[in-house]
């Protein structure tokens, strides 16, 4: 089950390098396709605000990576479970703020990987 979980992890990390890339770099052409609730005449003056945000993804995706180099089993869970909870709130924050998809597309795996994480690790 360990190796599940790092999986998981290792899924919700390639995710949030994913969100990095397209809030960073694709803002105006990806970014238009996933937030269409938006009019397209605020992609190009959001384009800042769009890739601060990805670097915050970019930091959630690298903890959650470190979590899975580190060699002691104890630091690594504690590692894991404090990134997938700042994924978590990250999510649950959106689907409020945003969209209630930002909540199936983030916080539900993170939410999933966590009891993982809490009961086989």
């Amino acid at each position: 089950m360990i190796l599940v979980t790092q999986l998981l992890i290792g899924l919700i990390a390639a995710e949030h390098f994913y969100f990095l890339y397209f809030e960073m770099f694709a803002w105006e052409t990806i970014g238009k396709k996933t937030f269409k609730s938006l009019p397209a005449h605020l992609f190009g003056p959001t384009k800042g605000l769009a890739a601060n945000q990805g670097l915050y993804n970019g930091f959630l995706a690298a903890g959650l990576i470190w979590s899975l180099c580190i060699s002691d089993p104890a630091w690594s869970k504690n590692i894991a479970v404090y990134f997938l909870g700042c994924v978590i709130v990250a999510g649950v924050y959106g689907a409020f703020s945003a969209s209630k998809k930002i909540f199936w597309v983030q916080a539900a795996p993170a939410l999933v990987t966590l009891a993982l994480v809490s009961f086989y690790r």
